[in-house]
């Protein structure tokens, strides 16, 4: 019977200290975590302390690319710049998708399925841009 209590407390010794050093780690990124939090709380004092607040009419105006405010705030922009955005979007998810490919590719055993599953991927990528291009969305106009 003592010997079962002794590997117990050896046993629970060891979960002890695997535990310890298992959350060491976490201590160490919550450490900079809050001098990080710290850094940012004292920079943002220092500079509430030391600039000078003397607030005038003209700078509590709403300041918009050098040009004072005219009108309403209200204002229609293109649609079609957004799609340009969202085409941008499209094809840079397919940059970043093509170079783990790229090396998915060159490893052994993974070369018809990752090119069967490229092609589908660029399949879809055409038939959106084929829409767009039938849609004449990408003539600027």
């Amino acid at each position: 019977m003592p010997e079962a209590t002794a590997r117990i407390a050896t046993a629970d010794a060891r979960l002890a200290a695997e535990s310890a050093a298992y959350f060491d780690g976490y201590g160490l990124v919550a450490l900079v975590g809050v001098v990080g939090v710290l850094f940012v709380a004292v920079a943002f004092g220092a500079g509430r302390l030391l600039r000078p607040v003397v607030p005038t009419p003209e700078k509590l105006l709403t300041y918009e690319c050098g040009v004072d405010p005219v009108g309403e705030g209200w204002a229609h922009t293109q649609v079609r710049y957004y799609v340009y955005a969202f085409l941008y979007v499209i094809f840079a998810v397919d940059s970043v998708f093509l170079f783990p490919w790229a090396t998915v590719f060159a490893a052994p055993g993974y070369g018809a399925a990752t090119l069967v599953e490229m092609f589908v991927f660029l399949g879809f990528l055409a038939v959106g841009l084929l829409y767009a291009w039938k849609k004449g969305v990408l003539e600027w106009t």
